[in-house]
């Protein structure tokens, strides 16, 4: 144990960045295994729609996306650090966003008591789209 990487805020965030950013489900669960293997806990789910409408499916998408691969556990505290983090997370992509359509991948990683959420959509109209991506981290 004594031998074992202490990892922080920064580490969980570049892991929640980089779930966020694989490119299909091969990737996805190949990093996911990576990681684990380093003791950060990892998942990853793809969205898409009309940002207003869709803020709170997002949330509702990041927690049962965490819950279902074991990220976090059932309780109130775990899930709403994870639903704090993506709401802080949307909170910096809104200005780009509001009134348009978003589509992306939501990233999240834990480590001890650090979790991450990282968003990366594509935002816009047809192929006029802009990128942005918004990062929370909480403590459990």
């Amino acid at each position: 144990m004594d031998n074992e990487k202490q990892y922080g805020s920064r580490d969980v965030a570049a892991a929640a960045i980089k779930m966020a950013l694989t490119v299909d489900r091969h990737e996805e669960k190949s990093l996911q295994a990576e990681l684990l293997k380093s003791g950060i806990r990892a998942a990853a789910v793809d969205y898409g729609g009309e940002f207003i409408t869709s803020v709170m499916k997002i949330i509702e998408r990041s927690v049962v996306s965490a819950k279902r691969e074991g990220v976090i556990s059932d309780s109130h505290s775990e899930e709403g650090a994870v639903a704090g983090a993506a709401r802080e997370a949307l909170s910096q992509i809104m200005p780009k966003a509001i009134g348009l359509n978003v589509g992306g991948k939501i990233g999240i990683a834990r480590y001890r008591d650090h979790v991450s959420v990282a968003i990366f959509f594509g935002i816009g109209l047809l192929h006029l789209n802009e990128v942005s991506m918004g990062l929370g981290h909480r403590v459990v």
